[in-house]
């Protein structure tokens, strides 16, 4: 059976419409009527394109439900089953878990090889500042910058300035759409210059 995609219509060779009295080839479907705990559309029916139009503008999908199922069905997460490849119990039951699935182009693992990356990253620095006696909030303002612990005033300033340069509106025709780290940038920068390695 060959399906008009654009149109709905279904070569349906011998199937005459379901509405009383027509004789028309029935080539377009309709949800029949469906059996208990409304799963699925039921049975098919299949009309002629008049009278799918009038099956289409009468169409209730609710009717028969209680307003208790009306409401399940409305439910944003309406038919959302917990996937076992995420429960707790994952592999121990034969299900797979989430590490079985195959990911040919590394779409999943290369983002969580360069978060880890990232968080290593950020670690060892945060590590080094805390030996070489930098508080955490120096620490992490050195990071919005992306300078070492052992910058000088000087790298501060010009670090700052091409942040800012990078960032702002007025360099990027109005662009807004970094204000958001360009914010972070300032207040990392009036911070350090404050501080005392920095004064």
């Amino acid at each position: 059976m060959s399906r008009d995609r654009f149109h709905g219509r279904h070569e349906n060779p011998g199937t005459i419409c379901h509405a009383p009295g027509c004789e028309e080839a029935g080539e377009f479907r309709a949800p029949g009527a469906r059996g208990p705990g409304f799963d699925g559309p039921g049975e098919w029916r299949w009309f002629c394109l008049d009278h799918v139009r009038q099956f289409n503008a009468g169409y209730d999908f609710f009717e028969g439900m209680s307003a208790e199922e009306i409401l399940d069905a409305q439910s944003p997460v309406s038919g959302w089953r917990d996937s076992r490849a995420y429960s707790p119990t994952a592999g121990i039951d034969g299900a797979p878990r989430w590490a079985d699935f195959d990911d040919p182009l590394e779409a999943i693992s290369a983002r969580a090889r360069a978060r880890r990356s990232d968080r290593e990253r950020q670690w060892r620095e945060e590590d080094r500042a805390r030996r070489a006696g930098v508080s955490g909030e120096d620490a992490r303002a050195l990071d919005v910058l992306g300078l070492c612990v052992d910058a000088d005033r000087q790298k501060l300033r010009s670090r700052y300035s091409e942040l800012v340069r990078r960032y702002h509106p007025d360099r990027n025709g109005g662009d807004r759409s970094h204000e958001n780290r360009l914010q972070q940038v300032v207040a990392a920068y009036q911070h350090l210059r404050r501080a005392g390695r920095f004064g």
